[in-house]
């Protein structure tokens, strides 16, 4: 069997330039990023075409620094893994292109990731002790799903969002209640100080024999109320203890669901270790009411260190590592594609 001792990864999918080494899949030698959070807060948002741009201006920097940091040299690595989807198609391409350069030019395997598969090794990285099966909650700006790991590169989708990805809804609630960006953090530093039942907004899929999840018509729960007051009062701001009685009740209703669904999947299948990734993995609220169901009903609980619930390259690296030791290759014609699907394999 071909080895891949070390595997460089590249990440580009949204707003982060972003290269790792990474050794036999688990070992981080680098993991390097180069945030674009600065340039985008002033427009409440990732701006397209100022992210590509800046990704174009990153890239191959970043790649030297991962390459430099590792300690290795570029001749030592033996596959090239980048992310092709989903995500914004400009920023896509930039990775996507440099990864097809460098793997051309040093004569090694490419293998594109499907970013959302990449988030569930973060895991891989952080625990050396936890091997399938095991239930992964991945809760990210762009997706929220629940799946079965059987084995690295077999997985089983047990539920997607069905429309709003949680994270999606926190930028958003975030951005009408005058909060920075990006929301995640935002809002949970407003909820400390507020009244997680001040409200009782929606919780969609309560009680209901699916394992799906949906956040829009929780997000439109919050227009409405602030639309309503603003009726009522004629005041056009709130205060800050308004803001954090809303912050912290939209926080609840989102950890409620996330919680429920994941309890709901333990019971179906039986599985007793669970673990957290994406970038709201870093919610500290969420980790903790994880944590404690788990104890409670006998399970383990993983959620990676805050450095792998961004984006980053290492854990495309890693997930790399592991198609490239299934003998999976890709193209030289592989493209971006920002709609990219997860069904599992």
């Amino acid at each position: 069997m071909e080895q891949f001792e070390l595997v460089l990864g590249i990440e580009s999918s949204c707003d982060e330039t972003a290269a790792a080494v990474v050794k036999n899949g688990r070992e981080v030698l680098s993991n390097v990023i180069s945030s674009q959070v600065q340039i985008h807060q002033k427009y409440g948002g990732v701006v397209p075409e100022v992210a590509s741009r800046n990704h174009l201006e990153r890239v191959l920097p970043v790649v030297d620094e991962a390459v430099r940091t590792a300690g290795v040299s570029l001749r030592e690595v033996a596959g090239v893994a980048v992310t092709y989807g989903p995500g914004l198609v400009g920023s896509l391409l930039v990775g996507v292109s440099v990864a097809k350069a460098l793997a051309f030019a040093l004569k090694v395997p490419l293998i594109g990731i499907n970013h959302i598969e990449g988030h569930i090794y973060a895991n891989f990285l952080a625990f050396p002790e936890l091997v399938p099966p095991f239930l992964c909650l991945t809760v990210s700006g762009g997706h929220t799903a629940l799946l079965v790991i059987h084995e690295p590169g077999r997985y089983e989708v047990l539920g997607n969002t069905r429309d709003d990805a949680a994270g999606e809804a926190f930028d958003k609630v975030a951005r009408v209640l005058g909060l920075g960006y990006p929301g995640g953090p935002e809002i949970e530093k407003a909820a400390r100080r507020g009244d997680p039942e001040a409200f009782s907004f929606p919780r969609a899929l309560q009680g209901e024999d699916t394992l799906d999840f949906s956040f829009s018509g929780l997000k439109t729960a919050v227009l409405n109320h602030l639309n309503q007051r603003r009726q009522k009062t004629g005041a056009a701001s709130l205060s800050q203890d308004e803001v954090a009685d809303i912050a912290a009740s939209f926080q609840a209703a989102i950890i409620d669901s996330l919680v429920e669904k994941t309890v709901l999947a333990m019971e179906r299948t039986g599985i007793k270790q669970i673990a957290l990734s994406g970038g709201v993995s870093a919610n500290m609220a969420l980790r903790e009411r994880l944590e404690a169901v788990a104890k409670e009903r006998g399970a383990q609980f993983f959620a990676p260190p805050l450095k792998y619930t961004t984006d980053n390259a290492a854990m495309i690296a890693s997930a790399g590592y592991y198609r490239l030791m299934a003998g999976e290759r890709s193209e030289m014609s592989l493209n971006a594609i920002p709609d990219l699907r997860f069904s599992g394999v």
